[in-house]
Formats: structure tokens, sequence, C-alpha cells
């Protein structure tokens, strides 16, 4: 039996520099030190410049007087308030079109996407119209064809359009009625929260029951029973502790209500039916991806329509929808950001706008509104990927 040259013998360790796993480790090393070099270097650069024109750094200018006005905000705010609060407010203003928009893009989406698949033809040219339109138009234009060509086309405040004798609609915004709580109404959110828990824990009896014994409750109307009808109840009961201020005309503008301002209605408008339009595809890919085998299966025994899709298409469409709806809704908190263009006060807008030129913090507000909208996505992509796990199909 011939030997080959130089051949190893067996159980011996190869030379250092034959061994892979070694020269990886090594070359791992040297490009984190490079990384490291390269950073440490960008620093220093930094802090060179900075010096060099006098620029100070540190968080300390969020506690100076701000000195301006903004014109949306869900807490008390003045121009004798902070920087910092300023970046509160920019937050809040942020959450509030992101969360509504996500919420209001859901619905549509849902609603168009099941309709782009109806029998009625009717119907499903309709939205499919809609989601071609939409979807095919630049985000941008469509905030400024909601800013500019309706809500700025409105009439003035003297010549509002009134619904009843409670909501007014012009071309400084919508205003409606403001609740003003009185002591005891407490107890009716109190309420609410408790209904929504015993809600939830009804929903989970109801399922293992249904796994044991075949047998399931109508928890939907029950649920919507408890949710809605308790606090009713509770609010009669209690004398409805609550009065409604109307928004009044008062010389050339409404005073009093709620006054919601027509940047924050166009932004929401426009990132509500943009991102629809693509949630819509989605759907429809996610119930299509869904076997035809199941849908006959179910119509063979005599469901319903209504039933077969919320009972056998629906979820098991979900497994295929999340993933990609995921994206939607991160992409549509981040193109909230383009509320600058209209003047909406987000944080980009307030913070990293009016503040970053004030202060001339550069750094320090750029990297605070990044950190922002980093920590809003990793928290809407860890809860949906927890709502995937709860939907996924777990095999036994």
């Amino acid at each position: 039996m011939s030997v080959r040259p130089n051949a190893r013998p067996v159980g011996q360790k190869p030379p250092f520099w034959r061994d892979r796993a070694k020269r990886a480790l090594i070359f791992q090393i040297i490009l984190i030190a490079a990384v490291v070099a390269f950073l440490i270097y960008i620093i220093g650069n930094t802090q060179a410049n900075l010096d060099a024109r006098g620029i100070t750094t540190g968080f300390g200018f969020l506690s100076n007087t701000a000195g301006f006005g903004i014109g949306q905000t869900l807490i008390e705010f003045s121009s004798q308030s902070s920087y910092g609060r300023t970046f509160i407010i920019g937050l809040l203003n942020t959450l509030l079109v992101g969360g509504l928009g996500v919420l209001a893009a859901s619905i549509i989406g849902f609603i168009v996407g099941i309709a782009r698949l109806s029998p009625n033809w009717l119907i499903a040219k309709l939205a499919n119209a809609y989601i071609e339109t939409f979807r095919n138009i630049p985000l941008l234009l469509q905030i400024f064809f909601w800013y500019f060509a309706v809500l700025r086309a409105l009439p003035s405040a003297r010549e509002s359009m009134a619904f009843g004798e409670a909501i007014f609609l012009n071309v400084r915004g919508l205003y409606l009625p403001e609740p003003l709580f009185e002591s005891g109404f407490g107890l009716i959110p109190a309420t609410f929260v408790v209904a929504i828990v015993a809600s939830i824990a009804l929903v989970v009896w109801n399922k293992r029951r249904h796994e044991a014994t075949g047998k399931r409750l109508p928890v939907f109307w029950i649920s919507l029973v408890l949710i809605f009808g308790l606090p009713l109840l509770i609010l009669v009961v209690t004398g409805v502790p609550v009065t409604w201020e109307m928004p009044e005309l008062r010389g050339f503008n409404f005073a009093g209500g709620i006054t919601i301002i027509p940047e924050f209605l166009a932004l929401w408008l426009a990132l509500s039916i943009y991102t629809a339009s693509f949630i819509a595809e989605i759907v429809r890919s996610g119930i299509q991806a869904i076997p035809h085998g199941q849908t006959e299966a179910a119509q063979a025994l005599s469901l319903p329509r209504k039933l077969v899709l919320r009972l056998v298409i629906i979820p098991q469409a979900l497994r295929v929808i999340i993933p990609p709806l995921t994206s939607q809704y991160l992409n549509l908190i981040k193109n909230s950001s383009l509320a600058t263009a209209i003047g909406y006060p987000d944080l980009v807008s307030v913070f990293a706008g009016t503040t970053l030129n004030q202060t001339g913090q550069a750094i320090e507000v750029i990297a605070m509104t990044m950190a922002v909208y980093l920590i809003i996505s990793l928290l809407v992509s860890m809860f949906m990927n927890w709502f995937n796990a709860r939907v996924a199909l777990v095999e036994r």
C-alpha cells in the first residue's frame, strides 16, 4: 500500500497555519480590531472638529427653554417649556399618527384584500382599482394631495361644514366636542379594563372547552357585550359623570372642544390609504395561498361563506400574512417622518428640525431621533414575531 508523501499521521493535529478554525478566528479578530480602530478614528476626528468650532457636546441642552410653540400637543406645553419636553411632544405625536395609521391601514387593507377576491365583478374591480391607484403614486405626493388639494380647499371658519351642532370642518381643522370628566368617572375605564381581561379569559376557556368537548359559546357577542355593555351600565348607574364642551365660533375661529389640525388629517389619511393598498395585496396572496381543498371541505360541510372565511381561511392565511405585514407596519411608522413636508409636529419636525436648528446639537439630536425609531421598530417586530409564533402551526 502506497503512502502519500508528507501525509499526516492519524490523530496528529494539523499545523497552526492549516487549521481552518484558527485561521477563521484570526481573521475575525483582525476584522473586529479594524472596525474598532475605525470607530476610534471617527470619534476622535469628530471631537476635534467640534472643539475647533467651539461646539459643546452633551445632553444639557434638553433642560434649556425652547422658546417656540407647537401646533398640536397631547400634554401641556408652552414656549417656556424645555427642549426635553419638545422631544416628548414630538414622540407622542409620532406614536399617535403611527398607531392610528396602523389601525386604519389594517382595517382598510383587510377589507380591500378580501373584496379583491369577491365573486362580485364590480366589487373585485373596484378593489383592484384602489390597489393599483394608491400603491403606484408616491406617498409624498399623496400627502400633498390630501393637504393642499383637499383640506386646504375647505371653507373658512365662518363657512364651516357643520355636522349637527357639535362637529365642524373647515380649512383650519376638524372641531369635535371635548368630554369633561367629573368625579366618579374613574370607575368606567376601570370597568373597561376588567371587561377586556374577562373577555380574554373567556376566549381562552372557550377554546379549551371546545378542544375537550367540541362545544363552543358565541364568545364574540359575549365579549362585545362585556366590553361595551358593562362600562355603559356603570356609566348609567353613576349618573353619567361627564359633560361635553362644544366648539363655538368666536370671531374668526372656533374655541373650545377638541381641534384636529389639517396636517394630522392629511398625514393620517395618506399613510393609511397608501399602506392599506400593500396590505390588501398581502391579504389577497395569503388567502390564495390556502389550498382549495380546505375551502371545498368546508363547503362540503354546508358552512356559510362567512364562516368559511372566518373559521377556515383567515386563521390559516394569517400564517402567510403576518411576516410581510410586519414590514408594512414598520414602513408606515418610518414613513410618518414625511410629516415635516407639511408641518405636522412629529419627532422629526419639532426635535430633529426646530430643536436642532436652535441648539446646534446635531449629534445628540440625530442620535436620539434615530434611537427612537429603532426602538419603536424593534418593539413592533418583537410583538409581531410573538403573534406570528402564536398563530403558527404546532407540530405534534
